[in-house]
């Protein structure tokens, strides 16, 4: 059972990638019900509040807190096993707030995106000192659009060349965990912007295979620091 929560307040793209647009949510005795995908899957994004898909939210920080604790407060998730907690790049209030608030739920830890080029890492290596300084452990970094592998030839181009090394260099530097590469295809923005499973829609897709490596790491990283935990209690 997975929630999923996206707390990108100003710019909720969650609906839209899993086409739930135009969905609402439901309020019953226990709280707001979340939106399913599948009957596992539950979504709350602020994307349901809106009348508009183009409604632009212009909030400050104490605003977005206060709807950041009200999901996390009173969001009727039922039994889950996992909860991903969608952020907006950087390290502003939304990261701010969901460290402060779930800091008694014994976080697993952040998975951060990169791409690439230096200029994207720039700003990755601020989050992972932003997650040191916050006491929140890093589970591992992925390099997003790693090269393009060609549907035809199969070879590999870099469209984004990591002149720096790119992110294995910098989580070398780091000594944080790189949990894998996901290669450019074009078929991951066409699932998106349908608000289909991109793994369904292309099986065999390198990018694919990536992320299912990507996933196996995380829930082995979760598994162990449940079992570490539990030997502490």
């Amino acid at each position: 059972q997975v929630a999923l929560l996206d707390i990108d307040i100003c710019g909720p793209s969650i609906p839209k990638m899993m086409g739930l647009e135009g969905e609402q949510v439901h309020q019953s005795g226990s709280g707001w019900s979340p939106v399913y995908v599948e009957e596992n899957l539950g979504v709350m994004s602020v994307g349901f509040l809106l009348s508009s898909p183009d409604d632009a939210v212009i909030w400050r920080g104490p605003k977005k807190n206060g709807l950041i604790k009200q999901f996390l407060r009173d969001v009727d998730w039922g039994d889950i096993d996992y909860l991903i907690v969608d952020t907006p790049p950087g390290t502003s209030d939304e990261h701010l707030s969901v460290v402060q608030y779930l800091s008694a739920a014994h976080v697993d830890g952040a998975v951060i995106i990169t791409t690439p080029q230096e200029v994207s890492l720039q700003d990755v290596r601020k989050e992972i000192n932003f997650c040191h300084k916050v006491k929140l452990p890093v589970i591992g970094v992925v390099e997003n659009m790693s090269g393009f592998v060609c549907p035809k030839c199969k070879n590999e181009s870099q469209i984004f060349p990591p002149t720096t090394g790119g992110a294995e260099k910098m989580c070398q530097n780091l000594n944080v965990s790189l949990l894998g590469k996901v290669p450019l295809d074009p078929q991951i923005g066409k699932s998106c912007d349908k608000g289909q499973s991109f793994l369904s829609e292309a099986p065999e897709s390198p990018a694919t295979l990536s992320y299912r490596n990507i996933i196996q790491r995380i829930q082995e990283y979760c598994d162990q620091h449940h079992f570490q935990e539990e030997k502490t209690l």
